[in-house]
C-alpha cells in the first residue's frame, strides 16, 4: 500500500453511443464532440495504451470503471480482452478492481458469467419502479425501458454478481423516496446510490427534469428516514457511508464532498483524457494515451488547475457550518457555465437541510464506530 491518493479511470468504450435515449442523459450530448460516422468503438490498441499506462502508476488500488453511454455494447469480447490485458501488464501485489455501469438492457447469461468469474462491480441504472422509471429512461422509439433492466438484473442475480442500484433523482420520482427504497430492497439491492439530477439549458435555467434544493433535501432526509430503522449495518447507501467516513475517519469517500476535482481521469473511446465526466469539453482535454502517459497528464499544471477550481469561492459557502462536509458541492452543480467566482450550488439548501436532519445521528454512529475502533472520540 502508497500513500499515493486514489485515481479511477473512468472509461468510456463506446463513447457516448447507447441503445436508450433517456431524455435527462448528460453524456449523449458529448457524442457532438466525435461527430464521424458509425458506432464508436474503442480499439485494442487504445485499450492496451490505456491499460498498460494506468498500471505503470503507484497507486494503492487500480480501478478501471467502465461507462458510458452504454459499456456493454462492447460485447463479452471486448472485456475478456481487457482482463487479459491486465493480467498481462498488473504487477505482484498490486490489487485491481473492475466495475461497470450500465443500463442493463443487453446483459446477456455470458456477459453476467465473466463478470461473476473476475468479480466485476456491475451498477444497474434504475430509477424505482415502472411508473417512475420509464418516465425519462426510454427506448429511441419512445417506450419505458423498465421491464427489459429487470430482465438483466434477474441474469446478475442468479450468477451472483455484485450488484448495486444506481437511481437518477429527477422530476419524476424525487417526491417518492420511501416507494423507491422500499422498492430497490425488494428487488435484493443492498446498495445503493442516489444521484441528484441537476441539468442547465444554455441560458441557465433548470432543465425541466431537473430537481430544486428543497426537492433535494425532502429526499434525502425521506430515504434517511425509510433507511434510519433498518438500514445501518444492513443496508449500505453511498452518500451516507460518505459522510460516516468523514466524521469517523476524516475520508473523503465521494468526490463531491472532496477538497479537490482530482479522484477521476475518463477516458473517451479513442483515447482522449478529460478530468470529470461532466466536463468532457475541448477546452478540458487532457492529452490522448496513445501519446501522452498518464503519470505526466496527472502530475501536469492542468490537471492540478481543474482539481484547484473545487475550492468553493461563494460568500454562503465560506460562512457556511457545513463547509467541511461539502465543499461547495459538485462544481457541475454551480453553474452551467463552469466556475464563476462567487456562485453557489444549486442544492445547497438541500444540503442544509439534509445535514440538519441526520448529522446527529450519523454523528453518534460515527463516534460508536470509533469506540469499535479503539479509537478517540472527534
Amino acid at each position: 500500500m502508497t500513500g499515493r491518493p486514489p485515481l479511477t479511470l473512468l472509461i468510456k468504450p463506446a463513447g457516448a453511443d447507447c441503445n436508450l435515449r433517456c431524455n435527462y442523459c448528460f453524456y449523449l450530448k458529448k457524442g457532438a464532440l466525435y461527430p464521424e460516422p458509425g458506432p464508436h468503438r474503442m480499439t485494442d490498441g487504445v485499450l492496451e495504451s490505456l491499460t498498460r499506462n494506468y498500471l505503470e502508476l503507484d497507486l494503492p488500488v487500480h480501478s478501471f470503471c467502465w461507462q458510458g453511454g452504454e459499456p456493454a455494447l462492447m460485447g463479452l469480447p471486448f472485456f475478456q480482452k481487457a482482463v487479459d490485458l491486465q493480467k498481462q501488464y498488473g504487477r505482484s501485489g498490486r490489487t485491481m478492481a473492475n466495475s461497470l455501469q450500465t443500463n442493463c438492457t443487453l446483459l446477456d447469461e455470458h456477459l453476467a458469467s465473466h463478470f461473476a468469474q473476475y468479480r466485476f462491480l456491475v451498477g444497474c441504472s434504475i430509477d424505482g419502479p415502472a411508473e417512475l422509471h420509464d418516465q425519462f429512461r426510454r427506448t429511441p422509439g419512445g417506450r419505458g425501458s423498465h421491464s427489459q433492466v429487470l430482465r438483466g438484473i434477474e441474469i446478475l442475480h442468479r450468477h451472483k454478481v455484485a450488484v448495486n442500484a444506481m437511481t437518477l433523482v429527477s422530476a419524476a420520482n424525487v417526491h417518492q423516496p420511501a416507494e423507491i427504497f422500499d422498492y430497490l430492497l425488494a428487488h435484493e439491492f443492498d446498495f445503493l446510490q442516489f444521484i441528484p439530477c441537476v441539468e442547465f439549458t444554455d441560458e441557465g435555467r433548470p432543465q425541466p427534469y431537473s430537481i430544486t434544493a428543497s426537492q433535494w433535501g425532502d429526499f434525502l432526509c425521506g430515504i434517511f428516514d425509510r433507511w434510519w430503522p433498518q438500514g445501518p449495518g444492513r443496508i449500505s447507501i453511498r452518500l451516507f457511508d460518505a459522510l460516516m467516513a468523514r466524521l469517523a475517519l476524516g475520508q473523503e469517500g465521494i468526490c463531491t464532498f472532496g477538497r479537490d476535482c482530482r479522484q477521476y481521469l475518463v477516458i473517451e473511446h479513442n483515447g482522449d483524457v478529460y478530468p470529470c465526466d461532466f466536463f468532457v469539453e475541448p477546452n478540458r482535454k487532457l492529452g490522448n494515451v496513445l501519446t501522452e502517459s498518464l503519470a505526466d497528464i496527472q502530475h501536469g499544471p492542468t490537471f492540478r488547475e481543474f482539481g484547484a477550481l473545487k475550492t468553493p469561492s461563494a460568500r454562503p459557502c465560506l460562512e457556511c457550518r457545513y463547509l467541511d462536509l461539502c465543499q461547495g458541492d459538485c462544481p457541475a452543480h454551480r453553474s452551467p457555465a463552469g466556475y464563476p467566482a462567487g456562485t453557489g450550488s444549486w442544492l445547497c439548501e438541500g444540503w442544509a437541510q439534509f445535514f440538519d436532519h441526520a448529522l446527529p445521528r450519523l454523528e453518534e454512529l460515527a463516534c460508536r464506530e470509533m469506540a469499535r475502533r479503539g479509537m478517540p472520540p472527534p
